[in-house]
């Protein structure tokens, strides 16, 4: 399968509106928003998992990124609300399921060669710093290859960040209106190194998840052949 996998072209997708696709474990369906691969695949997808859903234990070979969108995710290792972060490199496993069910954002086959940094942010925790435009924004990870952060944007706010490396966001909360699009809850934007974001937040503000890196780096792991 090959799903948005040009990366000189920007993409937006309103995951909101796509149907949920089954995956092999019961109890876990996905919206797929990038994808090389079939099972075992770089993806990033907005991952559902039914109240009383596992998925069997394994191991993230090629890295695996999670940001929590909804309800409370689970494994071996805790309870993990909403707004909580993973970064689970090349080496680690665990046996997720949620007792009463949870939407996660996941990436996967993603990291590059050397990235081990083992990463748990729960809601609330990260470094403040001011971004480039006038919004609140939380760190969530700086290796200085990437940057992973939260951004809050205030009612009606302007919004025009540069894009040196690449950029990928998904919007939480509120509304942004980027062109033509109207991005909420769930929309998931990825621009091409250079092409800046220029953007202004709804009256109710914006919230959003954004990776500034590489879209694939050079470097990335190599999927299995």
């Amino acid at each position: 399968m090959r799903l948005n996998d040009d990366f000189t072209k920007p993409v937006v997708v309103h995951a909101a509106k796509l149907d949920w696709v089954a995956s092999p474990a019961r109890g876990v369906d996905r919206r797929m928003l990038y994808r090389v691969g079939e099972e075992v695949a770089r993806a990033t997808s907005i991952v559902r998992y039914a109240a009383g859903s596992v998925f069997p234990s394994h191991t993230h070979t090629g890295g695996e990124e999670i940001l929590v969108l909804d309800g409370i995710f689970e494994d071996e290792h805790g309870r993990f609300p909403a707004g909580s972060y993973f970064r689970n490199p090349p080496g680690t496993s665990h046996a997720p399921a949620s007792v009463d069910g949870c939407i996660i954002f996941v990436k996967l086959w993603q990291f590059r060669e050397g990235d081990d940094a083992q990463i748990l942010r729960r809601p609330g925790e990260g470094e403040p710093f001011v971004s480039e435009d006038t919004g609140s924004a939380t760190i969530l990870f700086d290796d200085g290859h990437e940057r992973v952060y939260l951004q809050r944007w205030g009612s009606n706010a302007s919004i025009n960040l540069s894009n040196p490396r690449g950029l990928e966001m998904l919007v939480l909360e509120g509304e942004l209106s980027v062109g033509t699009e109207r991005l909420r809850s769930q929309s998931w934007m990825r621009l091409p190194q250079g092409d800046g974001l220029v953007a202004n937040a709804g009256p109710e503000g914006a919230y959003a998840w954004i990776k500034n890196a590489p879209l694939q780096h050079a470097d990335v792991l190599k999927l299995p052949s």
